[in-house]
């Protein structure tokens, strides 16, 4: 074992969401601590994918799976895939969601119910599927994705608020049951992030203005930005870190 705790080196990350975005970045921090990558997304190319030669300039290998999140039939097939193909993984990263934006009052059934299951049961099911087989081992690394929804309330997005404040409570429920089986279950909380999702928002000069105002850090946070907290998450160095989801938003909670 190497006396980096910040070492990844000889394991395999799963990381959901990782064909763009701050998936993406994930998976490229954890291939650059050392970690070989399962990379999930429902658009996953076979190969050659852009976040597959990130991966692979760090040195690592990246393999790819296509998965739909909003089937359960799909998340329960993928997990025994992975553990078929990988046997039990080191580090699970939780990342992959959708949002889906309408006021409460016209908002549909199905898009709630789309909604809970991609942000929140799939990520249950993941969890619980490959993370009994690292409480069996005695040893993992969980890390959801939340968000600043899983604090406030947010407009006009009533499903991700229920997901994501829910995700903030599963992690500490599977901390309080697995820490002692030397399972460790955290959450990043994401700030404004220039991804796909927070799109809209960038293209609406008043929100855009409005929102920069107010984050501290005086910018919208990276991919990267996310990716380097769950690569401390994911190692030696977070050992002692159990239940925490951790904000990384340029300062947006403490304003």
């Amino acid at each position: 074992m190497s006396e980096n705790p910040f070492d990844l080196a000889g394991q395999v990350a799963v990381v959901t969401g990782a064909r763009r975005g701050i998936g993406a970045g994930i998976a490229e921090a954890l291939a650059a601590s050392g970690a070989d990558v399962v990379g999930v997304s429902a658009s996953m190319e076979d190969s050659g994918s852009t976040v597959q030669k990130a991966v692979e300039s760090h040195g690592r290998t990246f393999t790819p799976y296509r998965a739909d999140l909003s089937n359960r039939d799909d998340v329960e097939r993928l997990t025994e895939q992975i553990t078929a193909n990988h046997g039990t993984v080191d580090i699970l990263v939780n990342n992959a969601g959708d949002i889906r934006r309408s006021p409460a009052v016209s908002y549909s059934d199905e898009d709630w119910d789309h909604i809970l299951q991609v942000d929140l049961t799939a990520q249950f099911v993941l969890a619980r599927n490959l993370g009994r087989r690292m409480v069996d081992r005695g040893r993992g690394k969980i890390i959801f994705t939340a968000s600043l929804l899983s604090f406030q309330g947010g407009i006009n997005i009533v499903a991700y608020t229920a997901a994501k404040s829910a995700v903030a409570g599963i992690v500490k429920a599977l901390a309080n049951e697995w820490a002692s089986h030397g399972v460790n279950v955290n959450a990043v909380a994401p700030g404004y992030i220039t991804t796909d999702n927070t799109a809209p928002l960038r293209a609406d000069p008043d929100r855009f203005k409005a929102i920069s105002d107010r984050i501290p850090a005086g910018r919208w946070g990276t991919a990267a930005d996310i990716g380097g907290t769950v690569a401390f998450l994911a190692s030696r160095a977070a050992d002692y870190v159990h239940g925490v989801t951790l904000p990384v938003d340029g300062g947006w909670l403490g304003r």
